[in-house]
């Protein structure tokens, strides 16, 4: 959802019988004053399994959905000795949040609700993932100071 020049919106758990986890996440955009929008789509796990999936782009690259800023975000679903890396560009950040389960960031242990700035370097290594749902944000470096 792009707030652009203002909405009303709530977030809450439609269901009065399944628990929801609900995670919201709010990122500054480049452009201001510009018309409210929203977009939905679905990543099925198979196409997060084992690998960073692209699900926000400034372009909507790869059928990702698309953000206004120059930022990036992966998804991906990490169980065992499936692993993943990203490499960080020049002059770029990577934010890494564990949503669920528990994974190996660069070698440190994460556990759900555990985050970690990758702010130099080569990038981006996942490990010895288990039950694991993570989210990765490429970022300019200034975003993350």
């Amino acid at each position: 959802m792009s707030a652009g020049s203002g909405i009303t919106h709530s977030e809450f758990n439609g269901s009065p019988t399944e628990l929801l986890h609900f995670l919201q996440i709010w990122i500054k955009p480049n452009v201001m004053n510009i018309a409210p929008s929203y977009e939905e789509r679905h990543f099925t796990q198979a196409e997060r399994r084992g690998r960073l999936r692209l699900v926000i782009s400034p372009d909507g690259a790869d059928g990702s959905l698309s953000m206004h800023q120059n930022a990036k975000l992966y998804a991906g679903l990490f169980d065992l000795d499936e692993a993943a890396s990203l490499t960080m560009k020049p002059g770029r950040a990577l934010y890494v949040h564990a949503a669920r389960g528990e994974i190996e960031a660069n070698g440190i242990a994460l556990a759900a609700g555990d985050a970690l700035r990758v702010v130099s370097g080569n990038g981006l290594q996942l490990q010895r993932g288990h039950g694991a749902e993570v989210l990765v944000f490429d970022l300019p470096a200034p975003y993350l100071r």
